[in-house]
């Protein structure tokens, strides 16, 4: 169970009580991330949530506030998204005061000192570096940019290093008070506590601040692609990264739970189509799995494996078979009573954490303006019918809409785009 509601200066409140942990989770969920920022500005979103945690007037360094949280053990983070952002900490649910306080404290009072400005730019170009030393990590982003193209949902969360290097202080804190005092900033807390006493604390340290409406958007995508898109990301690599995927739906669509059906279907477990013809009949990757992207005005279905070099060209072409096979010849009873209870399974088994809860619950309030309860998510999922999973199928696998990325010892592009092409897949069968 879960309550929303309203903070008297109009921030969004989401508890969600448990009694069986001894822990609270404090989150806090802004609603800005890389879609929202300009080409030049690209990464400053991430640029901002490492230095909310570099000092405030009450705590002046990071080692004040890493010391007090240490110091009881708090587990605490926080994450940059294309349309969000995300902070929270974990504890005991004796030091729930002191979450709210060093929270509140480093989103809404933070110093921007410029000496750890300059510091963390050589901090995110290392975390650049390390995303790019990392095939298995940098795969997602290649994809995205393929399908997104130019568009902000295109471009990497941390942005370019150029940009790291340029944006200037005054920017940062620009960017940072137009989007984090506004009404769409979501406070979650989930874990064992006292209502009362939570109620309270929260009204203490969020209540007082002054907040606005809200003032920045993001420019909406619609796909418009009408032939297969390929990239190539040159790079000498024991093991080729491979992602392949078409446009889908937004996240409110309700065609999102049949989609997700089809994703487990076809690349969900260890059971599934992909993983049993790729892998275990023919050998020819260490994994293969399939999934699904939402975004408030788009979404896309993605496939991604790891694989050797020399089996490339083969497992693309049986990707695209296997593909070809879902879309014509649709799927069995079996098939999707299998990947009901996946789902259920897998949601059931997230939702144990406190953390994860309260993240679930905010994110969906944050996203699509409306709340789901597991109960809720369950009857929506055995709701979907055979016939719907394949009337996704024959939507969402539009070969003329295909994107490919690829990450490996590859120049040849022409090698590539001729296996994809409507002429390329006939001949592979």
């Amino acid at each position: 169970m879960y309550k929303l509601e309203t903070l008297t200066n109009g921030l969004q409140l989401i508890t969600a009580p448990r009694t069986d942990t001894q822990a609270v989770t404090v989150l806090v969920l802004v609603k800005v991330g890389s879609r929202y920022e300009t080409e030049k500005l690209n990464g400053v979103s991430h640029f901002i949530e490492h230095l909310l945690f570099k000092g405030t007037a009450k705590r002046p360094t990071s080692l004040h506030i890493s010391r007090e949280l240490d110091g009881v053990g708090a587990e605490y983070n926080a994450f940059t998204a294309k349309d969000h952002t995300g902070y929270y900490i974990k504890v005991n649910k004796e030091r729930l005061e002191l979450a709210l306080d060093i929270l509140s404290d480093i989103l809404f009072k933070p110093l921007f000192p410029a000496v750890e400005i300059e510091r963390e730019r050589g901090v995110i170009i290392e975390e650049i570096n390390m995303y790019e030393d990392n095939p298995l990590m940098l795969i997602g982003d290649i994809f995205e940019g393929t399908i997104f193209a130019n568009h902000p949902l295109g471009k990497r969360i941390s942005g370019p290093k150029a940009n790291i290097k340029a944006i200037s202080r005054h920017e940062i804190i620009k960017f940072y008070r137009e989007y984090y005092f506004n009404k769409k900033l979501i406070l979650g807390l989930s874990g064992n506590y006292n209502q009362a006493e939570a109620k309270k604390l929260i009204n203490k340290y969020f209540s007082g601040q002054k907040i606005s409406a809200p003032v920045g958007t993001f420019s909406g995508f619609s796909f418009k692609q009408s032939a297969p898109q390929l990239t190539l990301h040159y790079k000498e690599t024991a093991q080729v990264q491979l992602a392949l995927g078409f446009p889908a739906y937004k996240n409110t669509d309700h065609r999102v739970y049949p989609l997700m059906l089809l994703a487990v279907i076809l690349g969900g477990g260890m059971s599934s189509r992909l993983f049993m013809e790729i892998r275990e009949k023919l050998g020819l990757a260490y994994f293969v799995r399939a999934g699904v992207d939402l975004y408030e005005d788009t979404g896309s279905l993605i496939i991604q494996a790891g694989l050797e070099q020399t089996n490339i060209t083969t497992a693309i072409k049986k990707i695209l078979a296997e593909l070809k096979k879902i879309k014509e010849r649709g799927i069995t009873p079996a098939e999707l009573v299998k990947a009901r209870e996946f789902i259920k399974g897998k949601l059931i088994l997230q939702l144990e954490d406190s953390a994860a809860l309260i993240s679930w619950l905010a994110e969906q309030r944050l996203l699509t303006g409306k709340i789901d309860d597991l109960p809720e998510k369950l009857k929506k999922i055995n709701r979907v019918s055979l016939a719907e999973v394949e009337s996704v199928a024959a939507e969402i696998i539009n070969f003329k809409r295909l994107n490919l990325a690829l990450i490996g010892p590859f120049k040849n592009k022409a090698e590539f785009l001729k296996i994809i092409s409507t002429k390329g897949r006939s001949a592979s069968g």
